[in-house]
């Protein structure tokens, strides 16, 4: 199945199938205005060129994974780094991560940093498995600063 994905950069027209991946998968969080089409297209306009997805291309050119992934300018940051459920265990993830590190790597950026929810059982594992660590010496806090920016979680 390797040779049939390919990680590519995320384009602002890969968004309706890109959409249709995040609302497949369980547990995954989308805000209301971050990740509309607009909000996307914002972030890869800030971010050229670090976000991917991975296609199957004997599936219809189908979107099977994805990370929007960006920097402030000293810190990397991936978010909503997924893959769909019948993909998974074949190495695209990490093949995503790998492209994604590399890009800002190349920016001169040294760290990435992620939010992973406690009970995203299969994202904390393949975090875990594949090096990242766990930052138990520091809390996560958020300051909303538009209410209208509502967050559904696909249960």
């Amino acid at each position: 199945m390797s040779g049939r994905i390919i990680i590519r950069e995320m384009s602002p027209e890969d968004y309706p199938k890109v959409r249709k991946l995040w609302e497949s998968i369980h547990g995954l969080a989308i805000r209301s205005m971050d990740d509309s089409r607009e909000g996307v297209e914002m972030f890869l306009r800030r971010n050229p060129g670090t976000s991917v997805v991975a296609v199957d291309t004997e599936e219809d050119q189908r979107i099977v994974g994805g990370i929007l992934c960006g920097n402030d300018g000293r810190e990397g940051r991936l978010y909503h780094v997924c893959v769909a459920e019948e993909y998974r265990r074949k190495g695209i993830g990490r093949r995503m991560v790998s492209v994604c590190a590399e890009k800002l790597k190349n920016l001169g950026i040294n760290k990435i940093s992620l939010v992973a929810f406690s009970n995203n059982n299969a994202g904390n594992e393949f975090w875990h498995d594949t090096g990242w660590r766990d930052r138990g010496d520091c809390n996560s806090y958020d300051l909303v600063l538009n209410e209208n920016n509502i967050i559904t979680k696909n249960d």
